[in-house]
């Protein structure tokens, strides 16, 4: 090993980056500044707030629906407040605790990500939309994008 080598890697950006602008945890999601677009929602929290929302409609606490779901109440506050990322069997367990199918939540979901007041949405391109039933339904290319 030469002397003259260093123990820095190059890191080449796939986008331009601001020289002054350090990474944030969901840095990935946001644009960088100046690009004009809205940030995209990130996954977690599309489902965190999906959880949420049904579980408190329901009148639910956190620690009847933990048990029911069998996973731990913080656990689960962190579900939905969109801090981790759940597998689909968790997802599936909060789900059924709801009385919700994982497809519900999908769905669900996917309602959040293209209600009205959305912005950004990620539509098929002009001349490859594809046939399904009815808006936001299972075979829809929205609700495909998002199951992939």
């Amino acid at each position: 090993m030469s002397s003259h080598a260093t123990d820095q890697a190059r890191v080449i950006p796939l986008r331009p980056v601001a020289a002054a602008a350090a990474p944030s945890p969901d840095a990935a999601a946001s644009p960088p500044s100046g690009a004009g677009e809205p940030r995209e929602p990130l996954w977690r929290h599309l489902v965190g707030d999906v959880l949420r929302r049904e579980r408190l409609a329901q009148e639910r606490t956190l620690k009847d629906v933990a048990e029911a779901a069998r996973i731990s109440m913080p656990y689960l506050s962190e579900l939905e407040r969109g801090r981790k990322e759940a597998s689909s069997e968790v997802l599936a367990a909060a789900a059924r605790a709801l009385g919700l199918g994982l497809a519900d939540l999908l769905a669900l979901s996917h309602g959040e990500l293209t209600r009205p007041g959305r912005t950004h949405t990620r539509r098929a391109p002009i001349g490859q939309e594809r046939p399904g039933p009815g808006r936001g339904g299972s075979g829809s290319y929205e609700a495909r994008l998002l199951a992939a």
